[in-house]
Order: C-alpha cells, then sequence, then structure tokens
C-alpha cells in the first residue's frame, strides 16, 4: 500500500494550490490531509469518507476543501486564499477501518510555502 501526494510548491498569499494523493494497493473509507509547519507539531486539516462528507479544521474552514475521485483512488485538497501561516509540509494519510480507526498509512508530504 502507497499513498503518494504531490502539487506542493510556492506561492504568493492570496494564491491557490492543489494537492493530490493518490492511494496504490487498496481503496480506503476515509481519507485525510494533516500538516507539520517548521518546529511544530503535525496537526490535522481536513478529512473526507466515502459517501463525501467532509471535516475541516477551523483554521482551514472556508478556504479549503478535500474532494476525492473514486476512479482514480485519489483525494485532492484545493487550497484558496492561502497565507504565510499555511505555510508546511501536508500529509496525506488514510483510515484504518474499525475496530482500529487509526491512521496507519501516511504519504512522503509535500512542502507548501506561502511568501507574505
Amino acid at each position: 500500500v502507497q499513498l503518494q501526494a504531490s502539487g506542493g510548491g510556492l506561492v504568493q498569499a492570496g494564491g491557490s494550490l492543489n494537492l493530490s494523493c493518490a492511494a496504490y494497493g487498496r481503496t480506503f473509507s476515509t481519507m485525510g490531509w494533516f500538516r507539520q509547519a517548521p518546529g511544530k507539531e503535525r496537526v490535522f486539516v481536513a478529512t473526507i469518507d466515502w459517501s463525501g462528507s467532509t471535516v475541516y479544521a477551523n483554521s482551514v474552514k472556508g478556504r479549503f476543501t478535500i474532494s476525492r475521485d473514486h476512479a482514480k483512488n485519489t483525494v485532492y485538497l484545493q487550497m484558496n486564499s492561502l497565507k504565510p501561516e499555511d505555510t508546511a509540509v501536508y500529509y496525506c494519510a488514510a483510515l484504518t477501518p474499525p475496530p482500529r480507526m487509526e491512521y496507519d498509512y501516511w504519504g512522503q508530504g509535500t512542502l507548501v510555502t506561502v511568501s507574505s
């Protein structure tokens, strides 16, 4: 099983980026995005389940949109109105089904840098 994230880069404040995460080897009911800023812990950004239900961190609500394409087994994170504080390595993750219910599968991370 492998998760491959892509789409990071350097963007000016107010700009947009679209991250992708392709899953290989199996499908997952729930997938999510997390981020880790320099010197800080990894934190939750957004998650989406099989039906398309989503949950967002308050810090990105209204600016980021998570979506998925079942045919491509890919999850996306559209990031708009980016701020310097959004600078981080972004990781996609997949949730192991019940009863474990943990994010056991992680992509390699993709760096997003937002300049002021």
